[in-house]
């Protein structure tokens, strides 16, 4: 058995034996609640003998001493019900641990090997997807030269988000960070195309404001990100809040955790590009 397996099984041991616990738990509790609704009225009970005790001074002792011992008989009958309740229940979520350990144990080679060979496929299947967007030019930040290269482009991959833009210092912003998020996300083809010298298509998918993002998932464009109004309405923005707006609308795979933000501290990366910039021509100088 090779040391994933060995990993695997003992996770599903650790998991299940939580289970085990937790029902263990959950048995004491209605043991405990059982017990208290039991022993309230059988309170009452003796506080009314008490009182008839005081009532009744003369001839009546006797009659309190048997409730009392009446009430503690009770009490222990109840607890051991209890007790009883709880280790059947044990039993039961152990010997199903058992079994399921025990049908762990008897997987043979084949078995196994079936697991490692569907576990290949699949990583077979996500190579040659892999190799599909870098051929189509994924993984780079690109820039059509013409309005007849937008659809075949948008055409050949599922998913792509396209720039549109023109010289000047907002769209230079978005450069930076699209540069970055392309290298991140392969999954995704990043385009940018000159605005101005495509007329035909800035009127027909309506781009007025520059930047703009256009995103784009089977050949149709699903949303847009215009400016910056969305991502705090100032060049001061991180990669990391693109990254998370390019995922609300799904044409970028996204886990919930930006992908620099998985090495480095959140503050670090909150570095704008302007400041980026010009800590790089200072250098230069």
């Amino acid at each position: 058995m090779s040391g994933g397996d060995v990993i695997a099984r003992a996770q599903f041991v650790a998991g299940k034996t939580f289970m085990f616990a937790l029902a263990v738990c959950h048995m004491v509790e209605i043991g405990t609640r059982h017990y208290e609704s039991r022993i309230s009225p059988v309170t009452t009970s003796c506080n009314r003998c008490n009182l008839l005790f005081h009532q009744r001074e003369e001839g009546r002792t006797g009659e309190g001493n048997y409730e009392s011992k009446m009430s503690s008989m009770d009490e222990a009958a109840i607890q051991q019900i209890m007790e009883k309740q709880i280790l059947t229940v044990a039993k039961a979520v152990e010997d199903k641990l058992d079994d399921e350990i025990t049908a762990l144990d008897r997987l043979d080679l084949d078995d196994l090997e079936a697991l490692r060979e569907r576990r290949l496929l699949q990583l077979k299947k996500m190579a040659e997807k892999r190799s599909r967007w870098l051929s189509l030019g994924h993984g780079e930040y690109q820039e059509l030269q013409s309005e007849k290269d937008f659809f075949p482009a948008v055409k050949a991959s599922d998913r792509v988000v396209c720039h549109f833009y023109r010289e000047n210092w907002p769209c230079k912003v978005v450069d930076k960070h699209l540069s970055i998020l392309a290298k991140q996300h392969i999954e995704t083809r990043f385009l940018k195309i000159h605005a101005e010298k495509s007329p035909f298509l800035a009127e027909r998918l309506k781009i007025v404001v520059l930047p703009t993002l256009a995103l784009i998932k089977n050949a149709k464009v699903e949303d847009y990100v215009v400016g910056f109004d969305e991502l705090g309405g100032t060049d001061d923005f991180s990669t990391e809040e693109l990254e998370e707006r390019l995922a609300k609308s799904q044409v970028i795979s996204f886990e919930g955790e930006s992908s620099a933000s998985r090495s480095t501290a959140k503050a670090a990366n909150k570095r704008s590009v302007r400041q980026a910039d010009k800590q790089g021509s200072s250098d230069s100088e």
